[in-house]
């Protein structure tokens, strides 16, 4: 059963606001400036912030059908720790995988990394994860990348939409996307 709750996600809302928004010129990763960011990192790495990311996500994969969740290195490669964790202390596992950015140059020069030696993402359903969203170009790597491994992508999820485009580019590929969270619920409280 699930522990997500009205209550976790406003408590999980209050250590975002705390720990991962900021004001400030930035500049995106695509290449737009913006006067406010998200940095996930202190969030999910904060044990109650991790423990929340996962009661919320969960729920979300398991309500899509979701076999496996993953992304792009280097934002998916905890939430998907986090989101396989709950899963075997809920008692259905749902496993991960990450994306690279580019092949690894040596060894396996794999692009999907953590599955079994010889094993695909051919015939899965698959979650891909992402920690911030804004225009949805890292996903599709992710979503690329599984598809041509003959996955089945089921959900584009994230933890916080940027509300800059990413809902449009995500229709415009018929492609199911949700965010825990939309970036004007933080500039409200700013």
């Amino acid at each position: 059963m699930s522990t997500a709750t009205a209550a976790s996600r406003a408590r999980l809302a209050d250590i975002i606001f705390a720990s991962s928004f900021g004001r400030g010129e930035i500049t995106l990763a695509s290449g737009r400036k913006s006067d406010f960011y998200f940095d996930m990192k202190p969030t999910i790495f904060n044990a109650e912030g991790a423990a929340l990311i996962a009661r919320h996500l969960l729920p979300e994969i398991r309500a899509a059908g979701g076999e496996y969740a993953g992304g792009l290195e280097l934002g998916a490669v905890p939430l998907a720790s986090l989101v396989g964790l709950q899963s075997i202390l809920e008692g259905k596992p749902v496993n991960g995988f990450f994306v690279r950015k580019q092949p690894k140059g040596h060894g396996a020069r794999k692009l999907i990394e953590g599955l079994p030696r010889g094993a695909s993402l051919r015939g899965k359903r698959v979650v891909i994860l992402e920690d911030v969203t804004t225009t949805g170009d890292s996903a599709f790597k992710a979503v690329d990348a599984c598809a041509e491994d003959g996955a089945q992508i089921v959900l584009v999820i994230s933890l916080v939409d940027r509300q800059e485009g990413a809902v449009e580019a995500f229709a415009a590929r018929n492609l199911p996307f949700k965010a825990l969270f939309g970036a004007a619920e933080f500039l409200a409280r700013n």
